[in-house]
C-alpha cells in the first residue's frame, strides 16, 4: 500500500503544529533561564514544563474526554446517564470480561512470579547464571502477539487421524489420547491463555530476583548453615525475608501489566469461547461496534482498577528511597 500524502495532510498538519508548540515553549524557558537569575523553584517550574505539556496533551486531556464520553450514548453525542455503566455490570459478555480479567489479575502475577523465585535460586549463584537467566528472558525480547501466535501453534488442533501440528496435542496422541480442542471449553480456555502470559513474564521476575538474591549478605546463609540449617530453611527464613521489596515490586508490576492484557486473547482466540478480557472488550466495543460510549466505560474502569496498584506501588518506591 502507497503512502497518499495528501489523504495525510491533515495528520501530518497537526503533528508539526505540535512539535511547533513544543519548540516555542521549550525556546521560550531556555530564553527566560538566561536572561536573568531565576529561583530554584522557578527554575525547576520553568525545565518542567515541557514534560508538563506533554502530560497534559497526552494523558490528563485524553482522560478527561474518555471520561466524558462515557456517559454519551454509541455516538459520543448524546448523553445518557450512567447507562453504559449499568450495561458494564449486566451484558454478560462484559461481566464474562470482567470475571476472566479477575481471573488473570489473581493467578498471573502469583505463577509467574513463582516461577521466577524458583528459577532465579537455582541459578543465582551459578557460574553460568547470565546464560541461565537469558533462556528464561527470551520469551520477552518476542512481542505479546508473536508469543500469542507461538502458543496458538503450541494448542493447534486438527480432527483426530490427521497429523496433528500442535505441540500439546501430538504430545496427547503420543501417548494413546484423544486431540482437543484446547481452547474452545469454557474457563479452562483461559488457564491456557494465562499459561501464555506467564511463559512471558517469568523471565521478568527471575532478573530481579536473582539480583536481589545475590544481594543478600553472604554472612547471614554462612551463619544459619553453621548453625545447622538446611538449604530450605535458609531460603524460606533468610533470603525470602530479604528479598521481601522486590518481591513485592514484581508482584505489583506484573498485576498492573496483567489488567492490560489484550495482546494474547486477541492473537490467539480474538475473544471468542468466552475468554475476553476488559482491555479486550474496550477495544471490541469501541471500534469494532461502534459503542463508543461503552468503550469509554469500560477504559475508565480499567483505570480505577490499576490505579490502586500504582499508587501502592509509588508510596512502596517512596518508603525504599
Amino acid at each position: 500500500m502507497s503512502f497518499d500524502a495528501v489523504a495525510q495532510q491533515p495528520k501530518l498538519l497537526y503533528l508539526l503544529q505540535g512539535v511547533a508548540a513544543f519548540a516555542a515553549v521549550v525556546s521560550l524557558i531556555l530564553l527566560a533561564l538566561h536572561r536573568g537569575p531565576v529561583r530554584r523553584r522557578a527554575a525547576a517550574l520553568l525545565l518542567l514544563a515541557p514534560a508538563l505539556l506533554l502530560l497534559t496533551v497526552g494523558i490528563l486531556l485524553p482522560g478527561l474526554r474518555t471520561l466524558a464520553l462515557s456517559f454519551t450514548d454509541s455516538g459520543g453525542d448524546t448523553w445518557a446517564g450512567f447507562d453504559n455503566y449499568v450495561w458494564m455490570f449486566t451484558d454478560h459478555g462484559a461481566l464474562v470480561a470482567l470475571r476472566n480479567t479477575l481471573a488473570w489479575v489473581v493467578l498471573v502475577p502469583p505463577a509467574s512470579t513463582v516461577v521466577g523465585l524458583l528459577y532465579a535460586a537455582a541459578v543465582a549463584r551459578s557460574r553460568f547464571r547470565t546464560f541461565a537467566l537469558s533462556l528464561l528472558l527470551t520469551p520477552m525480547a518476542i512481542s505479546f502477539v508473536g508469543a500469542g501466535v507461538v502458543w496458538k501453534f503450541v494448542y493447534a488442533y486438527r480432527p483426530t487421524g490427521a497429523g496433528q501440528i500442535g505441540l500439546l496435542n501430538q504430545l496427547v496422541v503420543a501417548f494413546g489420547g484423544e486431540p482437543r480442542q484446547w481452547l474452545v471449553d469454557s474457563p479452562s480456555n483461559v488457564l491456557f491463555l494465562i499459561v501464555a502470559m506467564v511463559w512471558t513474564q517469568a523471565g521478568f521476575a527471575a532478573v530481579l530476583l536473582a539480583g536481589a538474591i545475590r544481594g543478600v549478605p553472604a554472612e547471614l546463609t554462612e551463619a544459619a548453615r553453621l548453625d545447622g540449617a538446611s538449604s530450605g530453611q535458609i531460603f524460606l527464613r533468610i533470603t525470602l525475608p530479604s528479598i521481601r521489596p522486590t518481591l513485592l515490586v514484581v508482584l505489583l508490576a506484573q498485576a498492573i501489566g496483567t489488567f492490560k492484557a489484550f495482546d494474547i486473547v486477541k492473537t490467539v482466540t480474538g475473544g471468542q469461547f468466552d475468554t475476553g478480557v476488559i482491555a479486550h472488550e474496550m477495544y471490541d466495543q469501541a471500534f469494532r461496534y461502534g459503542e463508543t460510549g461503552r468503550g469509554a466505560a469500560l477504559a475508565v474502569l480499567l483505570f480505577l482498577l490499576v490505579t490502586p496498584f500504582v499508587a501502592h506501588q509509588v508510596r512502596a518506591r517512596r518508603r525504599a528511597g
